[in-house]
C-alpha cells in the first residue's frame, strides 16, 4: 500500500498552520543591527567631531594646511563638490518616476532622496568648517549679490535642501499615520520634483561655473568653457551609479532583497551617460589643443588618465555588458568605479589642477582628513538609523520589488512533521446533525428579512487570508512514499 505525501516548506503551508509574525511597527519588524561596522563608524564620527571642535577653537590657520595660494582644499573638493555631485541621482530618478511616469523605478526613489538629503547636510557642515567666519553664513539671505556665482550656489543649497526634506517628509508622516498631511504633500509632489530638477541643474552647473574665472590657474586638462556642462553630466551619471551602490549596500546591511532588474535598467542608462560624457570631454581636450600635454611627463597626466580611463571608460564598458548587470557583485563593483571617477574629477579640479599655478603643493592635514571622515561616517550612521525606524523601503514591499519566492525543497526535513490536511466539516441535512453547519443562522420565515451577518475581519486574519491564497499558487511536489 502506498500513499502520496506532499513535500512542502514552511512558506507553502496554509495560513492556518503557519506561525504569524508580529507586525507591530516598522521598528519591530526591522531590528537594528549594531555590530562592529556600526562601532567603527561611531568611533570615526566621534573623533571627527572632536577635530571639528578643535578647528573652531584654534582656527583654520593652526589646524589646516590651507593658505592664500591654496584657499580651497579637501573640504571643498570632497565634502562640497562630491557631496553635491552624488546627490544627482535623486533629481534624475525623481524625474524618471514622476515626470516620465516610469513607475517601476519607484522602489529606488526614497533611498535615493535620503542619500541626497544627507549629502546636502554634509555639504552644509563642510561649508561651516571651511568658512573663516561661519557665524556669517546667513548673510546671503539678506545681502544679495545677483552677479556672484557663490550667491547662486548658496541659495541653491538652501532651496534644494528644503525641497529634498519636503520630498522625504511623507516617509516621516507615514510613520506617524497623518493621512491629511500625506494627501496634501502628494498633491504638491510633482511641482516639488520640477522645482528640485531646476534647482539641482542650476546648482550642479554653477559649481563648475565657479572655475570659469580660474582660466589661468586651473590646469588645461580640466579647464574648459564647457565645464558647467561637464559637472552636470558627470553628476547625473555618477549620481545614478551612487543609487546602485546604495541599493547594493543597503540590501546587505538590512538583509533585504536586491532589485537586480531595476538596477540593471539604471546600469544601461548610466552606461549611455558615461559614454557620452567620455566622448564629449575627449573631443573638448583635443579641440582645445590640450591633448599634447599628455605626451609630457607630468603628475597631472596620471590623475587625468586615471579619472577618464578607470572612472569613466571602464565602468561604462562594464555596465553595458549583460553579464555584469546580471551579477550583483560585478554590478556593484562597476558602480563603485563610476562613483570613484566622479570623486576623482572633483578632487582633480579642486586640488590637483591647482598645484602648478599655486606654486606649492597642498597635502591636507590630519584635522582635515579626520573631519571629512567624520562627516561621511555621520551620514552613513544617519542613513542606517533613519532606514531602520522609518519606512524607507516600504515602496519596495508594496510593489513586490526584490521579493524572491521561497524554494520548495525536494525532501522535507526529518524533524519537521508532515502537514496534515485541513478537514472541512461535511454538510448535514436540514433536519438534524450539528457541527459547523448548525451554527449558521436559520433561514428567515416567509415575508421576513434576513438579519445581516456581521463579519469581523481583523488585520491578522486579513493577512492570513492573502497568505493562504498565495500558497495555493505554488502547488507542492508530490512524492510517492512506500509505507510498507
Amino acid at each position: 500500500m502506498s500513499t502520496y505525501q506532499p513535500t512542502v516548506s514552511a512558506t507553502d503551508m496554509p495560513a492556518t498552520r503557519r506561525p504569524l509574525k508580529a507586525t507591530a511597527s516598522p521598528a519591530a519588524r526591522t531590528a537594528p543591527q549594531f555590530g562592529f561596522g556600526t562601532f567603527l563608524l561611531g568611533t570615526v564620527a566621534i573623533f571627527g567631531t572632536a577635530m571639528a571642535v578643535f578647528r573652531f577653537v584654534f582656527g583654520l590657520g593652526a589646524t589646516t594646511n590651507l593658505s592664500d595660494q591654496f584657499p580651497w582644499g579637501l573640504w571643498i573638493g570632497i565634502d562640497v563638490l562630491t557631496g553635491v555631485a552624488i546627490a544627482g541621482g535623486a533629481f534624475t530618478l525623481a524625474g524618471i518616476v514622476h515626470i516620465f511616469h516610469i513607475r517601476r523605478y519607484e522602489p529606488l526613489l526614497r533611498p535615493a532622496i535620503l542619500t541626497a538629503m544627507l549629502g546636502y547636510m554634509a555639504v552644509i557642515i563642510a561649508l561651516l568648517m571651511d568658512l573663516g567666519r561661519p557665524y556669517y553664513i546667513w548673510h546671503p539671505l539678506i545681502m544679495w549679490q545677483p552677479r556672484s556665482m557663490l550667491f547662486e550656489v548658496a541659495w541653491c543649497v538652501m532651496l534644494y535642501t528644503t525641497v529634498l526634506t519636503l520630498e522625504f517628509s511623507p516617509t516621516f508622516f507615514e510613520r506617524l499615520g497623518w493621512g491629511r498631511v500625506l494627501r496634501l504633500l502628494r498633491m504638491t509632489l510633482v511641482p516639488l520634483v520640477i522645482v528640485g530638477i531646476i534647482l539641482s541643474t542650476l546648482h550642479q552647473s554653477s559649481l563648475g561655473g565657479l572655475y570659469l574665472i580660474a582660466s589661468t590657474k586651473l590646469d588645461p586638462l580640466w579647464y574648459s568653457p564647457w565645464i558647467p556642462v561637464f559637472f552636470w553630466t558627470s553628476a547625473v551619471g555618477g549620481g545614478l551609479a551612487m543609487v546602485m551602490v546604495e541599493a547594493s549596500l543597503s540590501s546587505r546591511a538590512f538583509r533585504r532583497g536586491l532589485e537586480l532588474d531595476l538596477l540593471g535598467g539604471l546600469a544601461k542608462i548610466t552606461a549611455v551617460i558615461l559614454t557620452l560624457y567620455f566622448a564629449f570631454k575627449a573631443w573638448d581636450v583635443w579641440h582645445r589643443g590640450a591633448l599634447d600635454l599628455l605626451y609630457s611627463w607630468r603628475f597631472q597626466n596620471g590623475f587625468f588618465l586615471a579619472e577618464m580611463l578607470l572612472g569613466v571608460a571602464l565602468p561604462a564598458l562594464l555596465l553595458a555588458l549583460p553579464q555584469v548587470r546580471r551579477h550583483p557583485t560585478a554590478l556593484m563593483g562597476a558602480a563603485i568605479l563610476a562613483v570613484s571617477g566622479l570623486v576623482f574629477n572633483r578632487v582633480n579640479v579642486a586640488i590637483v589642477g591647482m598645484w602648478e599655478a599655486a606654486g606649492r603643493s597642498y597635502i591636507p592635514s590630519l584635522v582635515e582628513f579626520a573631519v571629512t571622515a567624520g562627516i561621511v561616517a555621520l551620514a552613513i550612521l544617519a542613513f542606517k538609523v533613519i532606514a531602520t525606524y522609518l519606512p524607507v523601503f516600504e515602496a519596495e514591499k508594496e510593489s513586490g520589488a526584490g521579493h524572491r519566492p521561497a524554494r520548495v525543497p525536494r525532501r522535507a526535513p526529518a524533524s519537521a512533521p508532515a502537514p496534515t490536511p485541513v478537514q472541512t466539516p461535511a454538510p448535514t441535512p436540514a433536519g438534524g446533525g450539528g457541527g459547523a453547519w448548525a451554527r449558521l443562522p436559520a433561514a428567515p420565515a416567509k415575508g421576513q428579512r434576513a438579519a445581516p451577518v456581521k463579519r469581523r475581519r481583523t488585520p491578522v486574519l486579513h493577512r492570513a487570508r492573502w497568505r493562504f491564497l498565495g500558497s495555493l499558487r505554488r502547488r507542492p511536489r508530490l512524492k510517492e512514499v512506500d509505507s510498507r
